[in-house]
């Protein structure tokens, strides 16, 4: 089997999904052995994270709204067998997958690689339905919901929890966890400068870098219970 791919999801913006990639990224990067990752960005119009990353992995910018981007997607897939492929997928993107998400749904036992989808939630309903809309797309995958711990503490999710949607991921091994709050002013340090977390750990003030620390150890027991790399 060829190492994994990771689709970080959520299908609107504002959830939070680009700093959910770029700890994914850190974190298979900072382990005792430490992974080759490929990033994905979807996000063509406004691309964060390729922008503070492309120096550090091996990045491309791919538009998934159009049939062409998924079959690039594939084809990235299969030239790299040896790295990590991490997806950060565009607000928009809902459309796209429901259209042509079958490029990547079919091709995952050609490319001998298991696909991970991390959907990264707020509290609202829409978030919830765009997911169900993803798991009738492209039912081949695993699927963690990742509650962002922005929008509040574990119980303001009670809509989530109420779902069936969350009893159908979980009785078929996914895992439904709070994704740790960051501190503005860090969050703001980064994206305003477009640091990555490596970049971040070694130049921002101090009282920065310990929130940082801080919240690197909540994301690692987060992504321990869902990482599996090969």
């Amino acid at each position: 089997m060829n190492k994994p791919i990771y689709v970080v999801g959520g299908s609107k913006g504002g959830v939070g999904k680009s700093l959910v990639t770029m700890a994914l990224i850190h974190y298979l990067g900072s382990q005792a052995e430490s992974e080759k990752v490929f990033l994905i960005d979807a996000d063509t119009s406004n691309p964060d994270v390729f922008k503070s990353y492309e120096e550090e992995v091996s990045s491309e910018r791919v538009n998934l709204d159009e049939a062409d981007g998924w079959i690039r997607f594939v084809n990235i897939c299969d030239e790299n067998k040896d790295a990590i492929i991490v997806v950060n997928t565009a607000a928009r993107n809902n459309m796209g997958v429901a259209a042509y998400g079958g490029t990547l749904s079919q091709s995952l036992e050609e490319l001998e690689r298991r696909l991970v989808t991390l959907w990264v939630i707020n509290r609202q309903r829409d978030s919830i339905e765009l997911l169900q809309d993803y798991m009738d797309a492209i039912p081949n995958s695993v699927i963690h919901v990742l509650k962002n711990g922005y929008f509040g503490a574990d119980s303001k999710f009670e809509l989530y929890h109420r779902t069936n949607v969350k009893k159908a991921i979980e009785k078929i091994g996914g895992k439904s966890l709070l994704f740790p709050d960051m501190a503005d002013r860090v969050s703001d340090d980064l994206y305003s400068n477009r640091l990555s977390i490596a970049k971040g750990q070694e130049t921002m003030p101090i009282g920065n870098r310990a929130e940082l620390r801080r919240w690197l150890e909540e994301v690692n027991k987060v992504f321990g219970a869902v990482v599996v790399n090969d």
